[in-house]
């Protein structure tokens, strides 16, 4: 396939970013690109790459959910023995991408990555739909299993175990939180002369506002 066909011209819809105009905080920034993605009727605005790495340095990536964000950092809840949560445990640095499409905009973020507390991971457990709370009790993340029956059986056995009204949170499932060091927003622009902001955490605790070359 020839994917030269697929290049497009980006025409900053949003409008250039400048550093006059940018918050000063990156938590601030993010909110208001996150709420333009709202605003804009996205498909998945708060679907984020998450990346982690073995201690060897071996990286994977996959797509999550945003489940929150303020300036303590960004939330997302999984399985703590898949393999991200099993990677998370012996290196906890990673990364998180934002991309909008339609907005021509990219966010990306990197930091460590710790464990909610257990009376945060109940809280959002006990808010998910009934079938998304079964389906934590069916699926093991990562795991080999011998055909997709697996899970149906998995289910219907939670199905008859609890009742709708009380089903707990599982040991092996909660929350984790990206607390970052470095933020860089991307906005595209013609000519491939993209916006690049770039903020990086300081020891006192602010946030320094660099310019990056596209």
């Amino acid at each position: 396939m020839d994917t030269e066909k697929l290049r497009r011209e980006y025409r900053a819809y949003s409008g250039h970013l400048l550093e006059k105009n940018a918050a000063s905080d990156p938590f601030d920034q993010f909110d208001r690109w996150f709420s333009d993605a709202i605003a804009a009727k996205l498909d998945l605005p708060d679907a984020m790459t998450l990346a982690t790495a073995t201690p060897q340095g071996i990286p994977s990536a996959r797509m999550v959910v945003l489940r929150g964000f303020d300036a303590r950092g960004f939330c997302f809840y999984t399985d703590y023995e898949s393999q991200k949560g099993m990677e998370l445990a012996e290196n906890p640095n990673a990364a998180l991408v934002f991309y909008w499409r339609e907005l021509d905009r990219q966010v990306r973020s990197t930091g460590t990555v710790e464990k909610m507390t257990a009376e945060e991971s109940d809280a959002y457990f006990a808010s998910r739909p009934l079938s998304s709370q079964l389906a934590v009790w069916t699926e093991r993340q990562s795991l080999v299993i011998g055909g997709r029956e697996h899970l149906t059986e998995a289910f219907q056995r939670a199905e008859q175990t609890y009742s709708a009204d009380d089903i707990p949170r599982p040991p092996h499932w909660g929350g984790y939180r990206l607390v970052p060091n470095l933020f860089e927003f991307w906005q595209g622009c013609p000519n491939r002369l993209h916006d690049r902001l770039c903020y990086t955490l300081q020891p006192d605790g602010t946030w320094e506002m660099t310019r990056l070359s596209p």
